[in-house]
């Protein structure tokens, strides 16, 4: 089970996911409260990634956007040494091509669009979906939950990530009906907008717990 703590802004935030097991940090670089400099995102991710060694581990890296060009995903990806990028936008298929070889974390919403079917169709190794809650007029991190019932029924045939509402109270319940490849939090680990020390650590125990 690969476990996500997205939107971090904060280096201590980064560093307990870190301890308390987390696979994949999100970095967001798009418009939104959770927006962080570039600057401040190699930061995080130096230290996050040292935390990580000293444990014998990796973590992995991400950077989302919405909308952006290409050329501008592949500038911020190489200045703070990311792993892979998260596509939470419109863009199309293409993209997946145009970033190989990073990870591409493809958000998916079930609005049955043309962009939408063409991810789904095209299985590209390095592409991997993202199930989300869809909330007209915004890009995620609403604290909404997804539709589980369709997301499952994808995961039978496509490996895919969880997102959208999930808290550290019903991410076990969620990982048992959808069986998805990983779970991705961002405000289901806050406390009045910032991220929570306690709710992190929490998320991270009950996911892997459900996992097991």
């Amino acid at each position: 089970m690969i476990i996500k703590i997205c939107g971090v802004r904060a280096r201590d935030h980064a560093l307990t996911a870190v301890d308390a097991g987390a696979d994949m940090l999100g970095l967001v670089f798009a418009p939104s409260r959770r927006q962080i400099t570039v600057e401040d995102a190699a930061s995080i991710a130096e230290a996050a990634r040292f935390a990580a060694r000293g444990r014998g581990r990796a973590i992995t890296l991400i950077g989302v956007f919405v909308n952006e060009t290409v050329e501008r995903i592949r500038d911020i990806a190489s200045s703070c040494g990311l792993d892979g990028v998260q596509l939470s936008g419109d863009e199309p298929v293409i993209y997946a091509d145009a970033l190989a070889p990073l990870l591409v974390i493809k958000a998916v919403r079930f609005d049955d669009s043309a962009q939408e079917r063409a991810w789904l169709i095209h299985d590209h190794a390095h592409v991997q979906l993202l199930v989300d809650a869809r909330v007209p007029g915004n890009y995620g991190g609403a604290g909404v939950v997804a539709d589980w019932e369709r997301a499952a029924e994808l995961a039978r045939w496509r490996s895919l990530m969880l997102a959208g509402g999930l808290t550290p109270e019903n991410v076990a319940d969620a990982i048992t009906r959808v069986r998805p490849w990983g779970v991705d939090v961002s405000s289901g680990v806050e406390s009045n907008g910032v991220k929570d020390h306690g709710k992190i650590r929490a998320f991270i125990a009950a996911a892997r717990a459900a996992a097991r």
